[in-house]
């Protein structure tokens, strides 16, 4: 018998594929056909979003340490340096860029007559700014190690470094926001909360309105340096339910639907003039515990966090969910498609482990574990995580969060317990320790001091094999310390419908959403 959602919590039982399934069909099917088609508009390119849009993420200077933001920042903006089709390191409003050999010197040179969507040129000033400006993910450590930023030029801007840095240009043009540009004369003129309200960019697509939770309006720029967008008009209304976004996609009201997964994946699948799109992604989920430097906690011991390990079912929670699509790769932190990236072994499902550790450890009855906390719109793969730990002993709470509101939680440490995570920034193996393993790291609760004293050496190392070994062994040590509990890489699974001709998803490496903007085309009518 098929269980309701309200019963996962009542009692530990065993979570089967089928109930999966089930979960992940009935998640607020309620409701669905109350939608209707609409005609849509020529040009038009509807986006059914399935997190809330927060308005944070409309400006590059407060980019969290996560991917959605770049979600928006594709579109309404542009960086020097960016990851594009084929590469990490793609030319934006750079058309060139090099590096001295001592790696002290970062010269850039800006295209000519690039342009801000309120028609002021895009200059070397602006890019100074910016970085000043920018107070997101790895600022204190990023602009800590800038010595200097010259403009000599209106187009060349010149980084001189405290010392040599092989990430900069990861942090600058990928994992942060610093390295995309924002207006300085017109953020001067209006203010920066007018600005936050109203971002102005030098993207693809221009700001036309924004209802915060409801729905973001853009329109195609046409003097974009690139080239115009085919698409004229992009429309993203929030749809938190999965079952919803999928009965828009089918209706024609929505072109494009994000996260449709379980049940509802094959649905899509089956249904005639309806594509589904699997993503690899770099997101890497995980379950993160907070308290394990904490003597007093159970997490402190080393036996109950490897039971987590066990008590997992990995595979079975990725064909449920994703059809199988998901990377079960062991890693909780590194992507597989990240450079040094250190190949941890297969994670083992075996409860009869996991009840042994715990037994081992003095908690052979099982114990209350308090909150599992997650970004709500990935609860369900908390409900089949926290299910599997209930099914051991492991008695937890499923605390599910808007993401915007999550984000700031575990950035800010309000978290204790268990933290399912899935972090899916740009960068490399370095920049994945930076953020959610070395002390004083933006997620970082804790932290041990053999991993903490090789850091700063592979971050200085420039022979490539010697700095390769340091971070393989520093992902080693957080696998021999369990660290993290590894759930999988995500398989982002989105559904297209039939006006669209070509989406972009996937043609940005490990990027789950579609960009380029600027490649997005329509089917003629």
């Amino acid at each position: 018998m098929t269980r309701s959602p309200g019963e996962l919590f009542a009692e530990p039982f065993r979570l089967h594929r089928r109930d999966l399934l089930a979960l992940s069909a009935a998640a607020g099917l309620t409701g669905a056909l109350a939608h209707r088609a609409e005609a849509a508009a020529p040009g038009q390119l509807t986006y059914a979003v399935h997190i809330s849009l927060a308005a944070s993420w409309l400006d590059p200077g407060e980019t969290s340490g996560l991917i959605t933001p770049f979600l928006l920042l594709y579109a309404l903006h542009d960086a020097l340096v960016k990851p594009m089709p084929g590469t990490a390191y793609g030319a934006g409003l750079a058309e060139s860029w090099t590096a001295s050999e001592d790696g002290l010197t970062y010269d850039f040179v800006l295209r000519p007559n690039t342009l801000f969507h309120n028609g002021d040129p895009v200059t070397s000033d602006d890019v100074k700014f910016s970085f000043e400006r920018y107070r997101g993910a790895n600022h204190v450590d990023l602009q800590g190690r800038v010595a200097s930023i010259e403009t000599p030029d209106p187009r060349h801007v010149r980084f001189r470094l405290k010392q040599p840095w092989p990430d900069f240009l990861t942090f600058y043009s990928g994992t942060t926001g610093a390295g995309w540009i924002v207006p300085r004369k017109h953020i001067e003129k209006v203010g920066e909360e007018t600005f936050k309200k109203a971002p102005v960019g030098a993207g693809p697509f221009k700001f036309v309105s924004f209802n915060p939770g409801i729905e973001l309006v853009l329109e195609a720029f046409g003097q974009y340096w690139q080239k115009p967008p085919p698409v004229k008009r992009i429309v993203m209304k929030v749809i938190p339910d999965e079952g919803t976004r999928l009965a828009a996609l089918k209706s024609g009201e929505v072109d494009i639907a994000y996260s449709i997964r379980g049940e509802l994946a094959e649905e899509l699948r089956k249904a005639p003039g309806l594509k589904l799109e699997a993503v690899a992604v770099q997101g890497t989920f995980a379950v993160y515990f907070p308290e394990q430097w904490t003597p007093s906690s159970p997490w402190h011991d080393i036996r109950i966090r490897r039971a987590v390990n066990f008590a997992i079912d990995h595979e079975g929670i990725n064909q449920a969910l994703t059809q199988g699509y998901s990377h079960v790769t062991g890693s909780g932190v590194v992507p597989d498609m990240f450079e040094f990236y250190w190949q941890p072994p297969k994670p083992e499902y075996n409860p009869d482990k996991a009840r042994k550790l715990l037994a081992e450890a003095g908690r052979a009855n099982g114990f209350d574990a308090g909150f599992y906390y997650c970004d709500s719109s990935y609860a369900n793969i908390g409900e089949a995580v926290v299910n599997n730990l209930r099914e051991v002993g492991i008695n937890v709470r499923l605390r599910p969060i808007e993401r915007a509101g999550f984000l700031k939680g575990w950035g800010e440490k309000q978290y204790k317990n268990l933290i399912q995570i899935g972090p899916g920034a740009s960068g490399n193996a370095a920049t994945r320790m930076e953020s959610l393993v070395v002390k004083g790291g933006q997620f970082v609760y804790g932290s041990y001091p053999d991993i903490d004293e090789l850091f700063p050496r592979q971050a200085i190392e420039l022979d490539r094999a010697k700095r390769e070994a340091i971070l393989h062994r520093m992902q080693e040590l957080v696998y021999e310390k369990s660290l993290y509990a590894p759930i999988w890489q995500l398989a982002f699974l989105n559904g297209v419908g039939p006006r669209v001709e070509a989406s972009s998803f996937g043609r940005i490496p490990g990027f789950p959403y579609t960009a380029p903007y600027e490649d997005i085309t329509l089917k003629s009518a």
